[in-house]
């Protein structure tokens, strides 16, 4: 049996006073549509639907190839807007669950559970609902003898013995899909101009059908995105979701309170995360590191055992045993190997350090080659800028660089070489030789000691 999800998408969310498309505001660092459409996805047999009105071709491209979209050109209501997929899906699905864009945090599982009363259920729909003591505007759940619904009663025509009921309506629901698509045709159009697909549900009452609700037991599950301050609700559930998925696969979060994760994060266990740590887009983790506290992380990879304290770093790739920090940042295209140390308030941009480089404090390193074992004192500067263009440095294994040495690129120095403090190196330094000096000149060969503690 086929069931396909159809999420509504198309409203201009006006009390979002934004000119962003309500249903790309991010939550936890992906538009809240994209939550919607991973439990859509997971739910559905089929490839999900989309309806989209307000701002429909930033909405179309943010979503891709992840769904099918159809346009409501006019906003006439919920069940104007699921008839929108008629032709797109008549004939072609059995069941036909459909749901908002705005309800970030609905899962899976809930829908799947949905879908499976749904089978079961001789009539031609089931809904959710959820009790609870904070109506938020849903409307009323009332309900025949025999436990089946007898109507969904809008907060704005309830009565006051309507408005105690504290059985609410989601907003989700699994329809039988033959007979949504004549149900839609039979709505009337409301006062207001607008065609509402909960009077399906009056349908199916006078046609004698059963419809079937299920109770939802997390009420975080229906908060829809209205408002910014809805918005906020929503990160803040789903930041806890998020923590806890990663706590329960065995990481450690010193404080969940003060940590951000968001979604496409991925943690490897016995990781230790410290408080006022965010970790941003595609970051990966992996096994027992030390990551804080006050460390931002974003589209970074770092193997195993890795310690980052106070470390900010975008697009960098960390190996396994580095340790960077406190106070320092690894730029777009910085590649630590293995066993590389980075001391307090350096910066890396564009540039490889080789397995068990060290590199001291205050250093700033860009467009630069590193090789094994080499390092890099305190204050030393790639001058890699000359005003119009940027120039690559080039460091061979084994090289000790003196604390504030300036190596004005472009500029290579081969294995083995030393640098005085304070040089200015603006030519090549041959293999096993000490330079010095402003500008830097050699003075003498150098013997190297073969190493018995390198990096392995």
């Amino acid at each position: 049996m086929k069931t396909t999800v159809v999420l509504l998408a198309a409203g201009q969310g006006t009390r979002m006073k934004s000119d962003l498309p309500k249903m790309l505001h991010p939550i936890c660092g992906l538009p809240m549509l994209f939550h919607a459409l991973e439990a859509a996805k997971a739910a559905s047999t089929e490839q999900p639907v989309v309806v989209i009105g307000h701002k429909a071709e930033a909405v179309r491209k943010a979503i891709g190839a992840a769904a099918r979209c159809v346009a409501q050109e006019e906003q006439l209501g919920t069940g104007h807007a699921v008839l929108q997929a008629e032709t797109e899906l008549k004939g072609k699905t059995d069941y036909v669950v459909v749901t908002y864009g705005d309800m970030p945090l609905l899962r899976a599982e809930t829908l799947q559970k949905m879908v499976e009363a749904q089978k079961a259920n001789t009539g031609p729909l089931t809904l959710l609902t959820v009790v609870h003591d904070n109506p938020r505007g849903f409307g009323r759940i009332v309900r025949k003898p025999d436990g089946t619904v007898a109507a969904i009663v809008e907060e704005y025509v309830a009565t006051p013995e309507q408005l105690a009921i504290t059985e609410l309506n989601v907003g989700a629901y699994c329809f039988k899909a033959d007979w949504l698509w004549d149900a839609l045709h039979r709505i009337q159009v409301s006062p207001k101009g607008e065609y509402y697909l909960t009077d399906t549900v009056e349908l199916a009452v006078k046609d004698n059908l059963p419809v079937q609700a299920i109770v939802m037991d997390n009420f975080a599950e229906t908060i829809g995105v209205n408002t910014r301050v809805h918005l906020a609700e929503a990160e803040a559930a789903m930041r806890r979701r998020i923590n806890e998925r990663h706590m329960l696969a065995g990481v450690t979060l010193i404080d969940p309170a003060s940590t951000y994760i968001e979604a496409g994060v991925s943690l490897g266990r016995d990781t230790v995360v410290w408080p006022n740590t965010y970790l941003f887009g595609t970051t990966s983790i992996g096994q027992a590191c030390q990551v804080g506290p006050n460390s931002h992380l974003r589209d970074t990879k770092i193997g195993n055992g890795c310690k980052l304290l106070m470390a900010v770093t975008e697009g960098a790739v960390l190996e396994d045993n580095v340790d960077i920090g406190p106070f320092a940042r690894l730029r777009k295209g910085a590649y630590l190997s293995k066993g590389v140390h980075m001391g307090n308030f350096g910066e890396v941009k564009d540039s490889m350090l080789g397995p068990g480089v060290k590199m001291g404090h205050f250093s700033y390193i860009g467009n630069a080659t590193i090789g094994t074992d080499t390092n890099i004192g305190a204050g030393t500067i790639t001058c890699n800028y000359d005003g119009e263009k940027k120039h690559p440095t080039v460091i061979g294994e084994d090289v000790f660089i003196g604390s504030d040495t300036m190596l004005v690129a472009p500029v290579t120095l081969g294995d083995g070489a030393r640098t005085g403090a304070g040089a200015i190196v603006t030519k090549d330094v041959a293999a096993d030789t000490l330079v010095v000096g402003v500008p830097a000149r050699a003075i003498r060969k150098l013997e190297r000691k073969k190493k018995t503690d390198s990096v392995k």
